[in-house]
């Protein structure tokens, strides 16, 4: 009886695949945690005050937000938050 031979040719061809995944997912989550320990700016908090939260630190402004239409309620009128700097803190 002859001895069985496998083939290393699928067996290489599956492990390739699964290598350069793995390596690129480790290359990405090192980007992600480079940027996020390299950030220049706190974490912020936000203020409660009535019907509405202010947003306090972090690396986005209020004016940024309005800008892009988070928080703002467009909706019904007289309801602008006043984000001067003596509104900040209660």
């Amino acid at each position: 009886m002859g001895t069985a031979r496998t083939s290393d040719g699928p067996r290489s061809a599956g492990v390739m695949p699964l290598l350069a995944g793995v390596v690129s997912a480790l290359a990405l989550t090192g980007a992600a945690v480079y940027t996020v320990t390299e950030a220049q700016c706190d974490s912020g908090h936000y203020l409660t005050g009535g019907q509405h939260a202010t947003l306090v630190g972090s690396c986005v402004t209020g004016a940024e937000l309005e800008e892009a239409g988070v928080g703002a309620d467009r909706d019904r009128p007289g309801t602008t938050a006043d984000t001067s700097p003596s509104n900040l803190r209660p």
